[in-house]
């Protein structure tokens, strides 16, 4: 059995910070599953089906990629596909805290599973998907913040409204 890894998030929509995450991961892991979930706290802009394509097309040159989605318990879900590892991305101090939280729980819950912290590259540490949200928004050039098909799709969602 190789070594398998889940990078869960929102991804609504995948910004250059999250593709930067996951390229890093796929490069020790052997296998990684970017999970889309579905937060209810938040009101999403893309369908999970949307967030679910967009990935599969910006990670399609990454061989080790597997995009899925999943419902309920995140460590339920690495079991699921055998993953013994969950990859976090942090940017700042401020998301230590939660991640702190969900991870000692998740540890709670199933202690074979480690979670792997990721530092982001100091060029995507601003970089979020609400503020790449609110520029596209606004008709502001989000060309080095996301991949090219996720700007043709943020246009789209937005020359809609």
């Amino acid at each position: 059995m190789g070594k398998i890894a889940v990078c869960p998030g929102s991804f609504d929509p995948i910004t250059y910070g999250h593709l930067d995450i996951i390229q890093r991961g796929a490069k020790v892991f052997d296998e990684v599953y970017v999970c889309v979930l579905n937060n209810s706290s938040k009101k999403p802009l893309f369908t999970v089906e949307e967030r679910v394509q967009l990935i599969e097309e910006v990670t399609k040159p990454i061989p080790n990629v597997k995009v899925d989605t999943f419902q309920g318990l995140l460590v339920d879900y690495a079991k699921s596909v055998n993953a013994n590892a969950i990859i976090r991305g942090l940017r700042a101090v401020s998301d230590f805290e939660y991640e702190m939280q969900i991870t000692s729980v998740n540890r709670v819950l199933n202690e074979d599973i480690e979670t792997f912290f990721v530092m982001t590259n100091n060029q995507y540490s601003f970089l979020s998907s609400s503020i790449v949200k609110e520029v596209a928004k606004y008709n502001g050039n989000i060309s080095e913040l996301v991949p090219k098909p996720v700007e043709e799709a943020l246009k789209k969602k937005f020359s809609l409204d």
